[in-house]
Order: structure tokens, then C-alpha cells, then sequence
């Protein structure tokens, strides 16, 4: 509280004010119509809220419209997030703006929210209904608006990226009333007919109620009941809307989903030719390896004329064995047959008579060879070295 018998500066006053109206009120919303709007170089927002009664100057200074995604203008209906601040320099009573939205997106956002907490709470976002995304998809369709800028971002994508794939458009209006059913219509189609390989769902950048149709109930079941993988892309990477959440991919924007939806043919020809590369490298490898192997082998391996000629020497060596073993097997039966020849010479009784010695036998053939076979008057056979002569035994007598 000033001393009343204190003499105040301007400034001191206006210090004052604005210390006891910060402190008086703290952060609250409040809604007006915007008028004398000004954009200001250095980026703050200066404006004046009004309704029918009465205006209050404003300020939202660069740090915080910069992350808003749209622009005021002129007459727009809007919400803001203020506090009650006084300009000192010029002593002027305004709010500074924390938040700026359009009025009544309150109630979106709310609705907003209890639909995506009931969606989820019903595993409509869960992972494990995810579908992943083909690699090398044949037929891409897209369920949007055929006027759509949206729909010629994700064509020239598409086209520079995989211009062999085919393309599917399931036409739908993308906003407006009853749009939400046409979309959900339109995926249902596209499940059905079952002739594409990947789903694109998208649209451009708008406000939130350009993009409400999305947050639908109905759009957000017929994507969960889609067999099809679907990637949603609706406005830009900093708009989240119930498609997103229930889709198999959200794409931030309409050419991201045509990026993730097909592979880049210059990359995909790039890897080609780095694979024949490393091919051609591997099998030049295998080729030397393969040339060395065969040199080496070579060296060991005999012509055919060199394999006779080893055989012939062969042949030559195994018949002088033969020869030699043959001569040694002569030699040594030659031998036998000697000893033998000399044993029966020495055995030969012929040779025993040719010494003066006679063979006796009794004429009835049977050797004598003991006096005692005989008696007197028996007639014997004598065989001589030459020749035999009979004798008649006159005397008998016994060794």
C-alpha cells in the first residue's frame, strides 16, 4: 500500500498497477473477436479483443505464436490463454497471450480426446494390430480427394521413386458434411476389392475442423477393420489426428507416406549394382582361386603319351622282374633236378650192376634178398651189369 502523503512518479505509479494486476490475476481463458490486427517485424502479434460491450488491447509475442499452426486474421472468433499485464512506457492496460485457438475448438478438442481415450482403452492402437508394410509393393491405393494437392504430392513421389508401380485411386471428398462417411466408405472399398498391396489415406494441411473428418469414429474403425496395411497422412507432421493412432503407420505428410509406402528405385538400382559388383568381385576371386588350383593340379597331371610311356616303363621294369624270376626259378629247379639226377644215379641199381654186382631172382620174379630163401637145387635169376643168366643153387649157407 503507497504512503498516501507520498508524491508518486508516473513511473512508480504505473510499476504499481501492473505489479497489483499480475498478482491480482493469475492465468485464464477468454474469448473475443479480433480486430486491428498487426503483424509486426519483429515477429509480435498486436491486436485488440472485442465482443459487443467492450475491447481490450493484446499482445502474443514471437516466442509463443511461433507454435501455432495457423494465422489469425481479421474478424475471427478465437480463444486465448492471457494474462492481465499494463504497458508501462505508455501506462496501457492488455493482456499478454499465451495460447490462441479458434472458439469453440474447445469442444472439438474434448471430443477429441474422449474419443481417442475410448478408441485406445478398446485396443484400437495397439501394436500388435499393426500391419507391416510390404517391401516391394505391385499396387499402392490412395483414398482421397482426386482434387486434392495432396493426391498430386503423392503421385510425383511415387512416380520418381517406383514409376513401375500401379496405382489405385478410391475418390472420396476429404471435408465438409457426411465427408467422414465417404472416407470410411471409400477403405472399405479398397479393403474389399483387395487390389492393392498397401493403403494410402491422406489429405493436405488445414485447420482443425478442415481435418476433423478424420478424427471420426466411423474412419477410425473402418481402418482397424482394413486387412489391408494403411498408412495415414493427413495434414501436416505437427497434426496427430485419430487416424493416425489406428493406422499401421502414420506418415507426417502426404509425400512421406508415398516414401514409405514404395522403395527408391535409384536406391534399389544402386544396391543392384553394388551386389554385381560384389559378385563379380566374388566370382573373379573364385576364378583365381580356381586358375591357381588348376596350374597346381596341371603340374601333376601326366598327357596321355607321358602316362603310356610311364606305363611302358612300367611294363619294361615288372617284365625284367619277370624274367629275372623266372631265370632264378630255372636255375633253382635246374639244381633240384640235378641233385636229383645225382641221387638217382646213386640209387639206380643199374648202375650198381654196371660195378660187378647181380640182381638174384627166383624165377617166380620174387627178390632174393636173404640166403635163407633159398634151398639147394633152386633155379635163380641172375641180372647182370650187361645182360642175365639162370643158375642152379648147389649150396646154401646162411651169414
Amino acid at each position: 500500500m503507497a504512503d498516501p502523503q507520498h508524491i508518486l512518479s508516473v513511473t512508480e505509479l504505473n510499476r504499481m498497477a501492473r505489479e497489483l494486476l499480475e498478482t491480482s490475476f493469475s492465468l485464464f481463458w477468454i474469448s473475443g473477436e479480433i480486430s486491428n490486427l498487426t503483424r509486426a517485424a519483429s515477429g509480435h502479434w498486436y491486436f485488440s479483443l472485442k465482443d459487443q460491450g467492450a475491447q481490450v488491447r493484446c499482445v502474443m509475442f514471437r516466442g509463443r505464436n511461433a507454435y501455432l499452426d495457423w494465422v489469425p486474421r481479421e474478424g475471427d472468433k478465437v480463444e486465448a490463454r492471457a494474462v492481465v499485464t499494463l504497458y508501462e512506457a505508455r501506462g496501457d492496460f492488455q493482456l499478454t497471450i499465451e495460447f490462441l485457438q479458434r472458439a469453440g475448438l474447445g469442444n472439438l478438442f474434448e471430443a477429441y480426446e474422449k474419443l481417442k481415450q475410448q478408441l485406445a482403452a478398446e485396443g484400437l492402437f495397439a501394436a500388435e494390430h499393426k500391419i507391416a508394410l510390404p517391401t516391394h509393393p505391385r499396387q499402392i491405393g490412395i483414398v482421397t480427394s482426386p482434387d486434392a494437392a495432396a493426391l498430386r504430392d503423392v503421385l510425383t513421389t511415387l512416380r520418381r521413386r517406383m514409376p513401375a508401380v500401379n496405382i489405385v485411386i478410391y475418390p472420396t471428398p476429404v471435408q465438409g458434411k457426411g465427408a467422414a462417411n465417404l472416407i470410411a466408405a471409400a477403405i472399405r472399398t479398397a479393403d474389399q476389392r483387395a487390389e492393392c498391396d498397401v493403403l494410402i489415406v491422406c489429405r493436405g494441411g488445414g485447420s482443425i475442423e478442415d481435418l476433423w473428418q478424420f478424427n471420426e469414429e466411423i474412419v477410425a474403425r473402418a481402418i482397424h477393420g482394413c486387412t489391408l496395411p494403411v498408412i495415414s497422412a493427413v495434414g501436416h507432421e505437427t497434426d496427430f489426428t485419430i487416424a493416425d493412432f489406428v493406422a499401421d503407420v502414420r506418415a507426417p505428410t502426404p509425400t512421406a507416406a508415398a516414401e514409405l509406402a514404395t522403395p527408391d528405385r535409384s536406391s534399389l538400382l544402386r544396391n543392384l549394382q553394388q551386389s554385381r559388383e560384389r559378385l563379380e568381385r566374388s566370382m573373379q576371386n573364385r576364378l583365381q582361386q580356381r586358375g591357381q588350383q588348376l596350374d597346381y593340379l596341371s603340374r601333376r597331371l601326366l598327357s596321355p603319351m607321358q602316362q603310356v610311356a610311364h606305363k611302358q616303363q612300367h611294363l619294361a621294369q615288372l617284365r625284367l622282374r619277370l624274367v629275372q624270376a623266372m631265370t632264378r626259378q630255372l636255375q633253382k629247379q635246374h639244381q633240384h633236378l640235378q641233385a636229383a639226377q645225382q641221387s638217382l644215379a646213386h640209387l639206380n641199381p643199374s648202375a650198381v650192376l654196371q660195378r660187378g654186382y647181380a640182381l638174384v631172382e627166383k624165377l617166380n620174379g620174387e627178390l632174393v634178398q636173404d640166403s635163407t630163401q633159398l634151398s639147394i637145387g633152386d633155379t635163380v635169376k641172375l641180372t647182370l651189369g650187361k645182360g642175365s643168366v639162370e643158375a642152379d643153387i648147389r649150396n646154401v649157407r646162411s651169414r
